[in-house]
């Protein structure tokens, strides 16, 4: 004990700079699980838009860029489409398309440029078949980077209240 010091006073202020430690780390840590948790929802409208405009366009022939573009619609209409589905109980119509678009929009985007432009330094993936494993491999691979890159972006976001952080407000 220190002579002439509020012990009381001297507690409350160890315990208020634990509890601030304790928060911080509480956000922290939380920031992180909730930016995987976005990314991985990111991921999954990602991944159904990919593989679909991939099959889809291969299975009809088309060419590279209009197979690419396909993949990047589908990609955003899924990844819109699951956001908007999740808060349309909650919001009207309108209001859930705008709150999709502003939590999604970045983190598509990123998904797409990396997982879309690794697809294209491979070789032979772009020309790869349905049956090749190439084909499937690359696909794999290219969402799995892009899933590593977009995780710190969404956190990012999220950090400053953008984001999936306006979706994750209302849950």
């Amino acid at each position: 004990m220190v002579p002439g010091m509020d012990h009381s006073a001297h507690e409350h202020h160890a315990h208020d700079a634990h509890a601030h430690h304790a928060d911080a780390a509480a956000r922290h840590d939380g920031s992180w699980r909730t930016a995987v948790s976005a990314t991985l929802h990111c991921l999954t409208g990602c991944a159904i838009g990919e593989v679909l405009g991939m099959v889809l366009a291969t299975w009809w022939g088309w060419g590279n860029l209009a197979s690419v573009l396909l993949a990047v619609v589908l990609a955003f209409f899924f990844g819109y489409l699951l956001t908007f589905s999740s808060v349309r109980g909650q919001l009207g119509f309108g209001d859930a398309i705008r709150v999709a678009i502003a939590a999604d929009t970045v983190s598509i985007l990123v998904m797409e440029l990396i997982d879309n432009g690794f697809i294209v330094v491979v070789p032979g993936a772009m020309d790869a078949g349905l049956a090749d494993l190439l084909f499937w491999s690359s696909l794999v691979a290219s969402l799995v980077i892009a899933f590593l890159v977009t995780v710190p972006v969404n956190r990012a976001m999220i950090a400053r209240g953008r984001g999936h952080a306006v979706v994750h407000s209302m849950h």
